[in-house]
């Protein structure tokens, strides 16, 4: 996939970027969401978060990844009292996506854009800097997605941003035009993304149920 330097929940934040919209708008909707259960995930593929029963749990007190935005997250799991993925996805999800943003913005893939609200209240817009990664990595998710290629000939780290992606609905990866064929299809990507590590099985459905139930949320308080 493309790209490959970013982590899991950089590379779902850019995912969620529509190079299609007049100065490429994200969709926001569920994106909050679907940020932190790709670095839940992402910490529980390097073995620094396991599964105790339901609840994400710090294997150690002193290991780091030396990405700001997964040691932030991990140190929040180690000084909280436990929780369960599902809540983890939920409790302080800004936080996360905030810090992934900063992130693509210093890394060149999104820009941030001063304005003013009503011509006097200061806001900042952030827009793709790099459409064209954008593109290609929303070509390749919908490839998963929606292709023939076995799932077990997908790497694991794609199979595992196709799942949480396809969980969170983004519109960009386009209309899901046999819902049946798209959840046997989810979870075969689960199943193969949970190759990567021991135990990862139960987190990936953990969190992926998550953002499920989060965007379904979103979208009814919406109307769609």
């Amino acid at each position: 996939m493309p790209d490959g330097s970013l982590s899991l929940p950089a590379r779902l934040c850019l995912l969620a970027w529509d190079s299609e919209r007049p100065g490429g708008g994200a969709d926001t909707a569920r994106l909050h969401h679907l940020v932190r259960a790709g670095a839940l995930t992402e910490l529980a593929r390097r073995g620094l978060l396991t599964d105790d029963d339901g609840i994400a749990t710090p294997a150690d007190l002193d290991s780091r990844t030396g990405d700001a935005v997964l040691d932030g997250l991990l140190e929040l799991v180690r000084e909280s009292l436990p929780r369960r993925w599902r809540a983890w996805v939920r409790s302080y999800a800004r936080v996360t996506f905030d810090a992934v943003r900063e992130q693509l913005v210093a890394g060149g893939y999104l820009r941030a854009e001063k304005k003013r609200v009503l011509g006097v209240f200061p806001s900042v817009d952030h827009v793709l800097a790099r459409p064209a990664a954008a593109r290609a990595l929303r070509a390749q998710v919908r490839a998963v997605l929606d292709g023939e290629r076995p799932a077990g000939e997908v790497s694991e780290r794609d199979a595992t941003v196709a799942a949480l992606a396809a969980a969170a609905e983004l519109r960009g990866l386009g209309p899901v035009r046999e819902r049946s064929r798209r959840e046997r299809r989810t979870e075969e990507l689960t199943e193969r993304g949970a190759a990567a590590a021991p135990g990862l099985g139960t987190v990936l459905r953990e969190v992926r149920a998550a953002v499920s139930a989060e965007t379904a949320r979103a979208v009814a308080s919406t109307g769609g």
